[in-house]
């Protein structure tokens, strides 16, 4: 098992290179999902303040 995780002494490249992977697909997720929440938010307040 500690062979699998010393990647056959390339783990201080491997390793970093999945978490930044991690990383990309979550912030690819996570900020169109943000974005979308903010301009409901937006339209919702417009049209609340418009009176229609």
């Amino acid at each position: 098992m500690s062979e699998f995780f010393n990647m056959g002494g390339y783990a201080m490249f491997v390793w970093p290179s999945y978490g930044l992977a991690a990383l990309i697909l979550w912030l690819n997720w996570y900020l169109p999902r943000r974005q979308h929440r903010q301009l409901l938010r937006q339209l919702k307040r417009r049209h609340r303040d418009t009176g229609e």
